[in-house]
């Protein structure tokens, strides 16, 4: 069976962000993951993570200025030192946390900007990024996301990634696979999971079309599991999923598993 890490950004709202860590390792969680920490000191999120016994799945590098329209930066022309800066803080705080992976956000596409452009612009920040992280033992995975939550955003198909990640040729650049962007951009999961098995470093899930628990709506994740199993994926499962109800009675699609 996969082990699932709990995204401590959309899961036990209930309680203040640095009790999420002891309520996931009650709920049963080994490990966690969120969008950032960067609001947290790193040494306090590493005390928490050791206090509940439990391991950082990844982070987010820093997102740009949200309340500007900023989802990431990576392919965006023009914001290459911006980039670089993200870089070392989202190292710094995973060598006190201990995350292996980190995700690097694409962007969303400016006006007028070609998208080859943006194509290239992500390639040469994944180029110029992957020794460094390679250095501290990390590694980059970007995530196809669809554009329904995000509009305009760059990265959206897992055969675009894929490209990106050939093109990058570091072992230590990967994919972040999404069942849930997934079946919005490209349905045929099964399939699509399989073909980039080789390159998938961490798997995230969430019921479709609404984003809740993963037993609501229209994906079947016991058989994906299963599928996982068979085709040795061994990496964490994040649970980034929008609660219908409270985080421990939503549980419930876990049993029996």
């Amino acid at each position: 069976m996969p082990k699932f890490a709990a995204n401590l950004s959309m899961m036990f709202g209930e309680v203040d962000f640095m009790d999420r860590f002891d309520a996931a390792a009650l709920a049963g969680f080994k490990g966690v993951e969120f969008l950032f920490p960067y609001d947290h000191e790193a040494d306090a999120i590493a005390a928490a993570l050791s206090k509940a016994g439990l391991s950082q799945a990844l982070f987010n590098l820093p997102p740009g200025d949200c309340g500007a329209g900023d989802r990431g930066f990576a392919a965006i022309p023009g914001r290459e030192a911006t980039f670089d800066a993200a870089l070392d803080k989202a190292l710094a705080y995973a060598s006190v946390i201990g995350n292996e992976l980190l995700h690097v956000m694409s962007g969303i596409m400016p006006d007028g900007v070609d998208r080859d452009a943006c194509t290239e612009t992500l390639i040469a920040n994944l180029k110029r990024a992957a020794p460094k992280a390679a250095a501290a033992g990390k590694t980059l995975i970007i995530e196809p996301i669809n554009t329904r939550d995000i509009p305009g955003y760059f990265l959206n198909r897992q055969g675009q990634a894929r490209a990106i990640i050939e093109a990058v040729g570091a072992d230590n650049v990967g994919l972040q696979f999404d069942f849930y962007h997934c079946q919005i951009v490209e349905g045929d999961l099964a399939k699509t999971f399989e073909a980039h098995r080789d390159i998938i470093r961490h798997v995230q899930i969430a019921g479709v079309p609404e984003r809740h628990e993963p037993n609501v709506g229209e994906i079947n994740y016991p058989y994906l599991f299963d599928l996982m199993d068979r085709l040795g994926y061994h990496g964490w499962v994040g649970c980034e999923y929008r609660l219908k109800a409270g985080t421990v009675e939503g549980l419930s699609w876990m049993k029996g598993l």
